[in-house]
């Protein structure tokens, strides 16, 4: 197929640009783009807002150039066709995250290890992202939404559902293991959902007795007030947690969640942070803990989590604001006050 295998007549698209490191965005009109080799255009529907888009902004990740259009958490439906693109047809639902394509030849790709590429695409840093009425991607970053997720629902899944999802599901925990999960925000709320729907006794762990309500009715079987109690003591009076999942970025939230493990038990880490983790070894080598770390997903893995998402009534909590209200749902997102997350659409 060419890049002339398209569903509009149109010749111009919107996009929420930056001109400068920290804004604001402002919403601009261009040429619309023709997908080159190997790529396609996606008419986007909706696009989330995720705190790693803060690196991007405050221009915090080597070789940005700007003026720069971000957005990492895109549903849509293929718009055009480049030239070699099979097995993908104009019309169909897709959504692209974090993940946005990987070159297929490096040491990593070729173990099929893709999200370790060397040269690992993320939209908005690799090619400009999906805070637009259109963007293009390469076809190896493309998945599936399953129909029973509306754009809305699906795009979040690209980033923070895959990053809690496949964290859990490559974690040490088995159906019945006590998993805790700590921070209830937007990754945390999809995590609680997905440990009680993947079977796992479910502790949320938050700051305040304000998110207890929401944290049982997301799925919760537990919830733990951490500026109210100790966590390990808490997690310990359950049992030792099998796994504990920290969304938060906090040195307390880490070591509290290592303490409250039980033996053999393990960390997983989704949260980002520059600073050190205050674990000792100590805490680890004697109870034969363990920590890990968990990125982002594979189009695959994005896949199986709608599919999961789809199957099992797992929906992000959102907020939504059409392109023009983009600079106010940024802030609302950066700030911590959103519930859950914030998505655009365009």
């Amino acid at each position: 197929m060419t890049s002339t295998t398209s569903m509009t007549s149109a010749t111009s698209m919107r996009s929420a640009q930056l001109s400068e490191p920290g804004g604001p965005f402002a919403i601009v009109e261009r040429e619309l783009p023709q997908p080159g080799p190997g790529h396609v255009r996606v008419a986007v529907e909706a696009v989330g807002l995720c705190h790693t888009d803060d690196l991007f902004v405050s221009n915090l990740v080597p070789g940005l150039r700007f003026p720069l259009v971000i957005g990492h958490e895109v549903a849509g439906r293929i718009d055009a066709l480049g030239e070699g693109v099979e097995h993908w047809e104009a019309g169909e639902r897709v959504a692209v995250g974090w993940f946005g394509g990987h070159c297929g030849y490096c040491r990593h790709c070729r173990d099929g290890d893709f999200i370790h590429c060397l040269h690992l695409q993320v939209p908005g840093v690799s090619y400009e992202g999906g805070l637009a009425t259109h963007m293009v991607a390469p076809a190896n970053a493309l998945c599936r939404i399953p129909e029973e997720l509306s754009a809305v629902d699906a795009a979040p899944l690209g980033c923070a559902g895959v990053t809690v999802f496949e964290g859990l599901r490559r974690s040490e925990a088995r159906a019945g293991d006590l998993v805790a999960v700590i921070g209830i925000g937007g990754l945390g709320h999809l995590g609680v959902q997905y440990a009680a729907k993947s079977g796992f006794e479910t502790v949320a762990v938050a700051r305040g007795a304000d998110k207890r309500e929401t944290a049982l009715r997301l799925g919760a079987h537990h919830y733990l007030d951490n500026s109210a109690a100790d966590t390990a003591q808490a997690l310990q009076a359950l049992g030792g947690a099998r796994v504990v999942l920290s969304t938060a970025s906090s040195v307390k939230a880490i070591t509290g969640g290592v303490a409250g493990l039980a033996p053999n038990g393990q960390l997983v880490l989704v949260g980002l942070s520059p600073e050190s983790t205050g674990v000792t070894p100590n805490q680890l080598v004697q109870p034969s803990k363990s920590l890990a770390g968990h990125p982002s997903g594979t189009a695959s893995e994005v896949e199986r989590t709608m599919r999961f998402s789809a199957l099992a009534g797992v929906r992000p909590m959102t907020e939504t604001v059409p392109l023009e209200g983009v600079n106010d749902a940024y802030e609302r997102m950066k700030s911590g006050a959103a519930r859950f997350r914030m998505v655009v659409t365009p």
